[in-house]
């Protein structure tokens, strides 16, 4: 499917949510995420000519900022940390009440913990992907989805609980 320059960034500004969801996903500082953000946009200008319209905009971006988020973490996590030791806060990306705020820091520092596969799953997951969907992008069964999709939601339980959090 061809995409003209103009609809590609359209579409990219209707699902940039995404991207940042993804970057926040994998790093904590906000200049990480932000290359992390450019590398996806630019993958997915590279392989846009590869997207066939066979699922939705939305689907294929997921996959292609996915597969980039994990090989550009694995990149960085080879990198020194010049800033060990400074405390970094995550960008807001969104106007939140202080209690909203604070349950999404428990939750993206809880996801840090997770591996790679059930951070892609928990992502899609909370974006209301179906089992279907989710089972396609990352090479998996319905059934492994479900089982998958639990065993991470009882995962993140126990690390926000011993992070102190309260539900």
């Amino acid at each position: 499917m061809k995409l003209s320059e103009e609809e590609f960034l359209r579409l990219i500004n209707k699902h940039k949510g995404i991207l940042h969801k993804v970057s926040r996903m994998y790093f904590d500082a906000p200049e990480d995420q932000q290359d992390l953000f450019q590398e996806i946009i630019f993958q997915l200008w590279k392989s846009v000519e590869s997207f066939k319209g066979e699922s939705q905009f939305s689907s294929w971006m997921y996959r292609v900022a996915l597969n980039t988020a994990i090989v550009f973490f694995k990149k960085e996590k080879r990198k020194p940390d010049k800033f060990k030791g400074i405390d970094r806060e995550p960008i807001a990306l969104q106007p939140y009440t202080p209690e909203k705020d604070l349950q999404l820091n428990h939750f993206y520092k809880a996801v840090k913990e997770l591996n790679k596969i059930e951070k892609a799953l928990i992502l899609q997951f909370i974006e209301g992907f179906s089992g279907k969907e989710i089972a396609e992008n990352l090479g998996i069964s319905e059934i492994n989805v479900r089982v998958k999709t639990n065993r991470t939601k009882l995962k993140l339980q126990k690390i926000i609980k011993k992070q102190g959090y309260e539900f």
